[in-house]
């Protein structure tokens, strides 16, 4: 059997002095709070009594508090079941895991969807940061040759299967999962290990951060798209109005400050995963205090999502960032050019 310092990757009961509690209030914060998202996101709709198609964004961002909501409810009831058990995840499901330590089948269940639902609301972000930039930056092209409800749906489909894809791909022998103490956590090995694990878990950790860069680039490129909108000159010739647009739209204020929220809260909770599977990859650093530190801001980010969006929704807060807007916009117009 191969050494290594992951000292509950065997173990069939849970280790001593750790309590359900946390995870308990954890996973009904994250429950509360997606389905408060989806509610006013449903009463967004009702107000306007017989609602337009819903746009592409509005699709995404729905689609990305179902996500957090489904990672949820499949994820922590495993976790509570094991606390009452006072088993491990492995032993709650042992067919299937050898005398070497290997993982049982909930284990490895629960990597995969751990994984899962780390990527997929990533790719969401992407999506409606791509859907964002092209609707500022390529107006026209974007009414023309994307139509709102069938982007949406083709961005949602190829997301889950990719994330479905590559984070099966332990379970067909590229990579490998652990079991993390005290017993009921279960992820993709970040230290030590054969090349094939290693090399997994730094593809893992390496997607995750070009992810993040991409959605920070299309965030920078929408604000110079917003910065570019407020800077024209009004137009004053007979042509329609719609057919010219000007000043930045609200909305999409809206939009971009949401979206950059929720992207400077992926990166707080994705860095440290990133860096430890970088240095247990490349060091051999058994540091699973910190690796355990490492998942569960992975997992934090699901929780805290839909609470960025219900506080982002609140007059109060609307109100404080059109306020903000409009005052940099007059002190804008009143300051003298220079020639």
């Amino acid at each position: 059997m191969e050494a290594d310092g992951y000292r509950c990757r065997s173990s069939r009961a849970l280790e001593g002095g750790e309590s359900a509690l946390p995870g308990s209030l954890l996973f009904g914060a994250g429950l509360l709070g997606n389905l408060l998202a989806l509610f006013l996101l449903g009463q967004q709709r009702l107000r306007r009594g017989r609602p337009p198609p819903a746009s592409a964004f509005y699709l995404l961002v729905s689609g990305l508090a179902v996500t957090d909501l489904l990672g949820k409810c499949l994820l922590s009831p495993m976790v509570l079941v094991a606390y009452a058990r006072n088993r491990s995840l492995s032993e709650l499901w042992p067919a299937g895991a050898a005398a070497g330590g290997q993982p049982g089948r909930l284990c490895q269940l629960f990597a995969f969807l751990m994984a899962f639902f780390g990527l997929a609301p990533t790719l969401l972000l992407l999506a409606m940061a791509l859907e964002c930039w092209l609707s500022l930056a390529h107006p026209y092209f974007y009414q023309r040759h994307l139509p709102r409800r069938r982007a949406a749906a083709l961005l949602a489909a190829a997301a889950a299967a990719l994330c479905a894809l590559f984070c099966a791909l332990p379970l067909l022998g590229f990579g490998a999962t652990v079991q993390y103490c005290p017993g009921t956590w279960c992820f993709i090995r970040m230290a030590g290990g054969a090349a094939p694990a290693r090399g997994y878990s730094v593809l893992y950790a390496s997607l995750l951060g070009a992810l993040g860069l991409a959605i920070g680039l299309c965030n920078l490129a929408s604000m110079r798209s917003l910065y570019r909108m407020a800077r024209r000159p009004h137009r004053r010739s007979g042509r329609p109005a719609a057919r010219a647009p000007a000043a930045p739209r609200m909305e999409e204020l809206d939009h971009l400050v949401l979206l950059a929220l929720m992207t400077v809260l992926f990166t707080v909770c994705s860095l440290p995963l990133i860096v430890r599977a970088y240095v247990g990859a490349f060091a051999a650093d058994f540091n699973e205090k910190a690796d355990l530190t490492a998942l569960r801001f992975l997992s934090v980010n699901s929780i805290v999502d839909p609470w960025v969006f219900i506080i982002f929704r609140t007059s109060v807060f609307r109100k404080f960032l059109h306020r903000v807007c409009r005052r940099l916009n007059s002190k804008k117009a009143t300051t003298p050019r220079l020639l």
